[in-house]
């Protein structure tokens, strides 16, 4: 499966970043799209996984990984994101592809459903809905954009475990340096540097979530088949809102993984039969 490492540009004129993986394979194609503060490199396994049968496209938001930084921070916002998506999917001439969305991701495919359903051949949202618990949010907002940067790769390590342990429990010790081989870049002299600018933290702390009622946007996805994966620990999505979830949408397929909390890795056996299951449904 080959790799291709690409460049679009955004309405706005900044030169954006993303994967390409098996560009040659018919069927609708996946686009995976991050959490907040993370990049393309959270899909490598899952391109892995799939790549040998669809096409997997894998973009860095504006403001992480290899993608420019927006020098209006105000941008960071779902809004923009999606609309980048939509640019990104134009470019390449792709109608209509199957979503699979990580935290902010998900959030941002819900925006999508709401904008372009007929473009959405099926969603795979992890462990996110339209309704954050408050003590999840409250933790992310902690330490996003506000960690003192790391000296060595060992700190970023331990960076890393403290923020995500509770959440990932026994992980490796090469499952957590795979982590930070996601999360950090090389800076000068070697240093690791977490991979987004940290004006992020900044934006969603003064500017806010996405605009309209994300109930209303979530009940857009009303026609598309959707999937959503539950980390059973999470601290994001808990049962009384999936409950709420389940009631606007019955057809909601729930995937409980076991022993994860915000968010699952993509790589466990219960999200590779989801990603199987819909592979098989959607042609």
């Amino acid at each position: 499966m080959a790799e291709e490492r690409k460049y679009y540009e955004s309405v706005d004129g900044l030169r954006l970043f993303y994967r390409d993986y098996g560009a040659e394979h018919p069927g609708t194609p996946v686009i995976c799209l991050p959490g907040l503060t993370r990049n393309s490199r959270d899909f490598v396994d899952v391109a892995e996984y799939i790549g040998d049968r669809r096409r997997v496209i894998t973009p860095d938001f504006r403001g992480r990984g290899s993608s420019a930084i927006d020098p209006e921070w105000r941008n960071y916002h779902p809004g923009t994101y999606v609309n980048d998506v939509w640019t990104l999917l134009d470019t390449l001439g792709i109608e209509r592809v199957i979503v699979v969305g990580t935290s902010l991701g998900g959030l941002c495919a819900m925006a999508m459903a709401a904008m372009k359903p007929d473009r959405l051949a099926a969603v795979v949202m992890n462990d996110v809905g339209p309704e954050i618990n408050p003590a999840g949010l409250e933790r992310v907002q902690s330490y996003v954009g506000k960690e003192a940067p790391p000296n060595t790769w060992q700190e970023a390590v331990e960076q890393t475990r403290k923020n995500y342990g509770a959440f990932l429990p026994g992980l490796s010790d090469a499952d957590w340096d795979k982590m930070v081989w996601k999360a950090y870049r090389k800076g000068e002299n070697g240093v690791p540097i977490a991979d987004y600018d940290p004006n992020i933290g900044r934006a969603v702390a003064e500017v806010g979530a996405q605009d309209g009622d994300p109930w209303a946007l979530f009940e857009a996805l009303g026609p598309v088949r959707t999937t959503l994966l539950w980390g059973e620990i999470s601290d994001i999505l808990t049962k009384d809102i999936i409950d709420k979830m389940v009631a606007r949408k019955p057809d909601l397929s729930v995937v409980a993984v076991k022993n994860r909390g915000h968010v699952p890795l993509l790589d466990e056996p219960e999200c590779l039969a989801v990603f199987d299951a819909v592979l098989a449904e959607i042609p």
